[in-house]
């Protein structure tokens, strides 16, 4: 090869190297911008009633209520949330909280197939749903209560009900989606009561008599901050807002009638001050072992609600209103919308609860005895959980419980469900060790039960029994645990 070819080819090379870098130069550096892009965040909300128009049976006591009137309409509030830089879609998430005791039957799966065809530009995985946990909502599924077949509306027929209501209001939310802004504040409330009362042998009682002379004190803390969570759109209109109170909706859980419990009047009060458009996320947080319903000191609270004027779930409306306002103000002063969004989803597997032979012997007597009387048909079942996981156990001794976890970075906030009734130890547990400025606790995001505290096993009880859960202090640990770590990993 001749010197001029070999400089003609290094020439060549040379050119191509430098053309290559350039070409390279410039692709990195186009990345680098829309890196460097500030992201903007689409909000999206919508409402819709899920109330029956016909006599259902209630879910959440021991025996069958069938509804005889609606004292305030049951709904689903969504809130839908992207972020993106450019056309490129960041991350996204999907809310929708539910005026439901608990989801049943496979309810998020079948919403989330029905969504997938007419929302492609929406990943249905990142789609969560909560409940309120109130008692005065319909049955979801067929044999948890004798129903009557006639002039009810059975679970079924209900439950296709609701999946279309619960897939039109999530299609409305994520379509409407618009550039817009959020914030978060902190108030307080007195609407959580710990429900569980301990006595002098150390056995613990849900809703146990506190006037008692063996009554020694209330078994666990109580969370009283309110969570507050605030979107506005492009013309600084607040359109939505999500509240997590750590106290299941349950003042008027034994009543024969459809009623969405407290959130109802928050909504009412909060629309009065801020407009009907407003979509309110009721969210419960850790609250397994709580309850709105007073368990001492009645006298002079009935006697100042009373002077107030107003009803048991009115006050607590006021109360929440109160710390929604405190939270509002602050919030309002700091608005965002260039704000990180970041939402991971996995599986995690929980250990189950170990069942004893005594356990299982104590749930056969029962059953035995109460499958004798059709009305105790609710009451039974419970006892015969026990005996079906004590089979299950022998079968598959290191089985587990997934569950699926969300965990959601919006901003200076992290939001973290869990599907269970969950104790409230394990909720602060994990906001107080989450680098979160704020953290929201959202439990009954899917099919589950109660997971109670070590202390609440210790003094046994309802709603810490086998029969009242699959999961216990050891998975709790578990699940605290990784929440924590997966939190963490969006602050990194």
């Amino acid at each position: 090869m001749s010197q001029s070819l070999d400089r003609r080819m290094f020439l060549g090379l040379a050119i191509v190297a430098v053309a290559g870098g350039i070409a390279g130069f410039h692709a990195r550096a186009s990345a680098a911008d829309a890196a460097d892009q500030p992201s903007t965040l689409l909000v999206g909300a919508a409402k819709t009633s899920i109330t029956p128009d016909r006599p259902v049976a209630l879910q959440g006591q021991m025996h069958t209520r069938i509804s005889t009137a609606v004292e305030s309409p049951v709904t689903a509030v969504a809130l839908a949330l992207e972020s993106r830089r450019g056309a490129q879609v960041v991350d996204q998430a999907l809310f929708v909280s539910c005026d439901l005791t608990s989801f049943r039957g496979g309810l998020i799966e079948k919403v989330r197939e029905r969504i997938r065809d007419r929302l492609p530009d929406f990943d249905a995985g990142k789609l969560i749903l909560t409940a309120t946990h109130t008692h005065c909502a319909p049955v979801l599924v067929e044999g948890a209560y004798n129903i009557p077949p006639d002039g009810v509306m059975q679970p079924t027929e209900y439950f296709e009900f609701l999946v279309g209501r619960l897939s039109d209001v999530i299609v409305e939310a994520w379509q409407s989606r618009a550039p817009g802004s959020v914030g978060w504040g902190l108030g307080h409330a007195v609407v959580a009561q710990q429900r569980r009362a301990v006595y002098a042998d150390g056995h613990a009682e849900m809703y146990g008599k506190t006037d008692r002379p063996d009554f020694r004190s209330m078994e666990g803390y109580e969370d009283h901050g309110v969570e507050v969570l605030l979107v506005w759109d492009r013309a600084q209109n607040l359109v939505a807002t999500a509240i997590n109170v750590a106290c299941p909706a349950q003042e008027v859980e034994s009543r024969l009638t459809i009623n969405a419990d407290y959130w109802h009047e928050v909504r009412q009060l909060l629309a009065a001050r801020h407009g009907e458009q407003l979509a309110v996320l009721g969210w419960i947080g850790a609250a397994g072992d709580q309850s709105p319903h007073l368990q001492f000191r009645q006298a002079a609270e009935d006697r100042m609600r009373e002077l107030r004027g107003l009803t048991r779930l009115e006050e607590i409306a006021r109360r929440i209103g109160r710390a929604w306002e405190e939270a509002y103000q602050g919030a309002s002063q700091d608005r965002r919308t260039d704000v990180v969004l970041a939402h991971h989803v996995e599986t995690v597997e929980l250990p189950l609860r170990v069942v004893t032979a005594e356990e299982v012997a104590a749930a056969r007597e029962q059953v035995a005895k109460l499958s004798k009387d059709p009305a105790q048909h609710t009451l039974m079942r419970w006892h015969q959980r026990v005996i079906d996981r004590w089979e299950q156990q022998l079968a598959a001794p290191d089985a587990t419980h997934p569950m699926e976890l969300h965990v959601v970075r919006l901003g200076d906030v992290a939001i973290a469900t869990n599907n269970f009734e969950l104790y409230t130890d394990f909720g602060v547990a994990i906001k107080a060790r989450s680098p979160a400025l704020q953290t929201f606790i959202l439990q009954l995001a899917g099919e589950s039960s109660y997971l109670p505290s070590a202390r609440a096993v210790e003094g046994g009880g309802y709603g810490a029994v086998p029969q009242s859960n699959r999961v216990g202090p050891e998975g709790g640990q578990v699940l605290v645990d990784r929440t924590v770590e997966l939190i963490k990993s969006l602050w990194q």
